[in-house]
C-alpha cells in the first residue's frame, strides 16, 4: 500500500472512497472533499482521521484546500435520476477543476464507469478499454453513463495540458462491508423479497474492496500522458441470477429474481480484465469467497462465519 503520502480524496464518505480512506489513513495523510449535505457522512469520515473540507468541486471553488497533494483519488460522482446538466457540472466540469486543482501530483486516479460502453446484444460480452462508447440507458441515473463519458474527456485533456499522469478507471460492481449492488440483493433475498434487475441472465464483474485497495498503488503507478484508461472489475464474471441463488444458499430461503426489462439498455456489464491483470496482477478474493464474507459480517445473525 501508499505510505507517506499526502493524498486526496473525493467523495470519502461514498461507497468505494470509504473503504479507500479506510486502508490509506493509517501510512498517509489523507484528505477528503465533499458536500457532506448529511454532517453525519462527514462526521464518518472524521472519525477515520481524514482531514475533511466541505465544498462542491463542481463550483471550481476549493477556498483553503492545500494544493500540494502528491496523489489525487477523484472517486465523487453525481447520480442525479434525470438532471443532465447537474450531472455534467459535476462528472466532467467538476473532474477539470479538481485536476487543476491537483496539477502537481505525481499522478491521478479518475473513476468512471463500466457503463459507458454502447450496449452489447450479448450479455456475456466482456467490453475491453477499446469498445464502442454509448448511453447504457440503466438506471437510476439516467445521465450518468453520458457524463461520465464527458469526464473521461475532459480528465484526458487535463492529463495532456497539465502533463499530469492520470489513469481512468472504469469501475465495476464493487462490494464489500459498506454495500454495492450485491450487497442490496443480498439484503433484499434476507428480507425475503425478490431482486429485480433487467435481463436474464444480468451479469457483471464483482470486485471485492479488498482487492479495490490491494490494486490502488499499481494502477496510480500506471498512470500516464496520454492518460491510462483501464476497466476495473473481477476476475469472475457472475450473474445476478447466480449470485441471488448463491445468497439464498448462505440465508437458507428460496430467493427469487424479477426481470423488468428495459428497452435499449445494456444486457450486461462484464469487463474485460486482461489489462488490469496485466497491471495488478488476478484478483484475491473470488466472487462467491467475497459474497459470504461479506454476509457473514452484514448478516451473522444468519450465515455463521465459516458456512
Amino acid at each position: 500500500m501508499l505510505s507517506d503520502e499526502k493524498i486526496l480524496i473525493t467523495g470519502p464518505a461514498g461507497r468505494i472512497a470509504f473503504g479507500l480512506a479506510r486502508s490509506l489513513v493509517a501510512d498517509n495523510e489523507v484528505w477528503g472533499i465533499a458536500r457532506f449535505g448529511d454532517p453525519a457522512t462527514r462526521d464518518k469520515v472524521d472519525a477515520l482521521g481524514v482531514t475533511t473540507r466541505r465544498l462542491d468541486i463542481a463550483d471550481g471553488d476549493f477556498g483553503d484546500l492545500p494544493d500540494d497533494f502528491t496523489y489525487l483519488l477523484h472517486i465523487a460522482a453525481d447520480f442525479s435520476p434525470d438532471d443532465y446538466d447537474r450531472a455534467l457540472r459535476v462528472n466532467a466540469e467538476g473532474t477539470g477543476f479538481v485536476l487543476e486543482h491537483c496539477r502537481r501530483a505525481k499522478a491521478a486516479l479518475v473513476m468512471s464507469t463500466v457503463t459507458t460502453y454502447k450496449p452489447h446484444p450479448d450479455p456475456w460480452h466482456a467490453f475491453r478499454e477499446g469498445d464502442p462508447l454509448g448511453d447504457a440507458m440503466a438506471p437510476p441515473s439516467a445521465p450518468y453513463s453520458v457524463s461520465k463519458i464527458a469526464g473521461e474527456g475532459v480528465a484526458r485533456y487535463c492529463a495532456r495540458s497539465f502533463d499530469l499522469p492520470v489513469v481512468i478507471a472504469r469501475m465495476c460492481a464493487a462490494y464489500g462491508d459498506q454495500g454495492g449492488l450485491p450487497m442490496w440483493h443480498l439484503d433484499a433475498v434476507a428480507a425475503g423479497e425478490p431482486v429485480v434487475t433487467r435481463w436474464d441472465p444480468m451479469p457483471y464483474s464483482p470486485i471485492h474492496d479488498d482487492d479495490i485497495c490491494a490494486q490502488l498503488e499499481a494502477l496510480l503507478d500506471a498512470a500516464s500522458v496520454p492518460a491510462t484508461i483501464v476497466n476495473w472489475g473481477g476476475d469472475e464474471p457472475a450473474s445476478v441470477q447466480e449470485w441471488t441463488a448463491y445468497f439464498g444458499e448462505l440465508l437458507g430461503v428460496e430467493a427469487t429474481v424479477i426481470v423488468e426489462e428495459i428497452p435499449g439498455a445494456s444486457h450486461g456489464s462484464v469487463a474485460d480484465a486482461t489489462l488490469r491483470r496485466s497491471i495488478t496482477g488476478p484478483c484475491r478474493v473470488g466472487w462467491r469467497e467475497g459474497f459470504r464474507r461479506v454476509a457473514e459480517q452484514l448478516h451473522p445473525d444468519r450465515v455463521p462465519a465459516g458456512t
